[in-house]
């Protein structure tokens, strides 16, 4: 698989149109996790490329967040984006937004289930004593997770359609999804003190 950019000019690229902080460290988080779900589920050779797809992903939610993933092929093309990662990138607004690139491959699978997951894992992260993902259990998880107030705009409803086109329990996907995070997150921090910081 084809990313078209290597991950300087998808960074770049993120950076042109998103501004936030809080935008940037979901992608770099997104990043993170998809690269230890491709060594994970044995697709090590392509977590160049399910890293990037996790990078770029949200590419156009902060300048057109009612054009998510319509907007998205235009600025990936422009950038040198191959039509696999801009149908990947894509594939996530699935039955979300006026979308047709369903997620066929297992890479597009878990990006569709991982994100609206890794938003609400990083909000049960920030109101822990340790605000971190290292010392989490799935318990912690599922407890926030039944109350529809808390981090009310990850969609419980995307999250267990994307564990069910997995074929995964929701427990398993949780469970999966705080290993992948524990994997980046001190280099995510970092990344983001230094954007910041900048």
């Amino acid at each position: 698989m084809d990313a078209g950019i290597n991950r300087a000019q998808a960074w770049e690229l993120l950076k042109q149109y998103n501004k936030d902080p809080f935008h940037l460290q979901h992608a770099l988080t997104v990043e993170g996790v998809m690269k230890w779900f491709a060594e994970d589920q044995g697709f090590g050779g392509e977590s160049k490329f399910w890293s990037i797809v996790g990078l770029l992903h949200d590419i156009d939610f902060e300048q057109f967040p009612e054009q998510h993933c319509i907007k998205a092929p235009e600025l990936l093309e422009a950038g040198g984006a191959s039509k696999e990662l801009i149908h990947a990138v894509c594939s996530h607004g699935y039955g979300l937004t006026a979308v047709d690139a369903s997620p066929d491959h297992i890479m597009e699978k878990i990006l569709y289930a991982a994100d609206e997951l890794t938003g609400l894992i990083w909000a049960v992260a920030i109101v822990r004593p340790s605000k971190s993902v290292m010392d989490m259990e799935v318990k912690s998880v599922k407890k926030k997770y039944k109350t529809p107030a808390f981090a009310a705009g990850c969609s419980r409803d995307v999250i267990e359609k994307g564990a069910a086109m997995l074929g995964w329990e929701l427990d398993f996907l949780i469970e999966k999804t705080i290993l992948a995070m524990r994997s980046c997150e001190a280099e995510v921090n970092a990344a983001v003190d230094a954007i910041k910081n900048a």
